[in-house]
C-alpha cells in the first residue's frame, strides 16, 4: 500500500493517511487501502489498539475532488451509490467500527469532510487544539454519504448536525469539544493516543472487544443490546483472558493471551 503507513509498536498499530502532497485527501485508492487495512488488523489477534493519524501533521483534507471528478473514475463513482449495501465510500469509514479493538484518531491540521467522517468512525477522538474541522460536503454542492448519519449518532444533537452540515462552517478542537465531537484536546494528539493506548492494553482484549460491541449496539441497535450483554458476558466468563484479568489485578507482570475472539 503506497497510501497508507502501518507501523506496529507493542501491540498497537499507528496508521498513516501518506498523501501528504494532497494534505492527505481521499483519493479512490486510499479508500480502498482504508477498507484493506481495517480488513488486515481486524485479523491480527495479537493487536490491542489502533491509531487512525495522518502524515505532514495533517489529518485529511476531505475528499480528493480531482480524483473524484477524473473521467475514469465517473462510472465507478456512480456504481458506488447505486449498488446495494454499503458504498466504498461508506466502507472506507464504518468499517474502522468493525475492528474488534479501540480505535483512537489523533486529529491535527485539517479535518473536512471525509476526513471528518473517517474520524467519526473512530470510537476517541483527540485533537490538536487548531484544528480545523468541517462537514464540508455541501459547500461542493453535495450531502456526506461515508456513514455520517450512523457515526454522528448519539454524538451531537440533531439542530447542531443539521447546523453545521448545512453551512459548511469551519471550526475548531475547542468547539468540536465542545459539542462532543471530540473526546480530548491535546497541543500532543498522537502521543495523548499513545498513551490511551498503552492504558488499554493493561486490560484483557477480549473484555475491551465485547464492550465496544456492547456499547455500538446501545447506539445502533438498541433492542439488542441487552441481549448482547448477556452472551459477551456468558462468553468472557469461560473465556481464558478474563481469569488472567482476575490475577492482574493483583500481579501487574500478568500477560493476557491473544484475543479469544473475533
Amino acid at each position: 500500500m503506497k497510501n497508507i503507513i502501518i507501523e506496529y509498536q507493542d501491540g498497537i498499530a499507528i496508521v498513516r493517511l501518506n498523501r501528504p502532497e494532497k494534505r492527505n485527501a481521499m483519493s479512490f485508492s486510499l479508500l480502498k487501502e482504508l477498507v484493506q487495512s481495517a480488513d488486515l488488523l481486524a485479523k491480527n489477534r495479537e493487536l490491542r489498539a489502533v491509531i487512525l493519524t495522518g502524515e505532514a501533521q495533517v489529518f485529511s483534507a476531505g475528499i480528493d475532488l480531482n480524483d473524484l471528478n477524473h473521467p475514469k473514475h465517473r462510472l465507478f463513482a456512480a456504481w458506488e451509490l447505486l449498488k446495494p449495501g454499503q458504498s466504498l465510500f461508506q466502507k472506507a469509514c464504518l468499517v474502522w467500527q468493525q475492528v474488534p479493538v479501540p480505535v483512537i484518531a489523533a486529529l491535527e491540521g485539517y479535518c473536512f469532510g471525509a476526513g471528518l467522517q473517517l474520524a467519526l468512525a473512530a470510537d476517541i477522538r483527540i485533537a490538536h487544539p487548531k484544528t480545523q474541522m468541517s462537514i464540508m460536503e455541501s459547500r461542493w454542492g453535495l450531502v456526506p454519504d461515508m456513514g455520517l448519519t450512523r457515526s454522528l449518532a448519539g454524538l451531537i444533537g440533531l439542530d447542531i448536525a443539521k447546523e453545521l452540515t448545512l453551512t459548511a462552517r469551519i471550526f475548531d478542537a475547542q468547539y468540536a469539544k465542545s459539542i462532543g465531537l471530540v473526546t480530548h484536546v491535546s497541543d500532543e494528539p498522537l502521543v495523548h493516543a499513545k498513551q490511551l493506548a498503552n492504558e488499554l492494553i493493561e486490560r484483557s482484549p477480549d473484555a475491551l472487544y465485547a464492550a465496544k460491541q456492547v456499547l455500538d449496539a446501545m447506539q445502533h441497535q438498541p433492542k439488542k443490546a441487552l441481549r448482547l450483554e448477556k452472551i459477551w458476558q456468558l462468553k468472557l466468563i469461560l473465556g481464558k483472558n478474563t481469569r488472567l484479568a482476575r490475577q492482574k489485578a493483583k500481579q501487574a507482570e500478568i500477560q493476557f493471551l491473544p484475543r479469544q475472539y473475533k
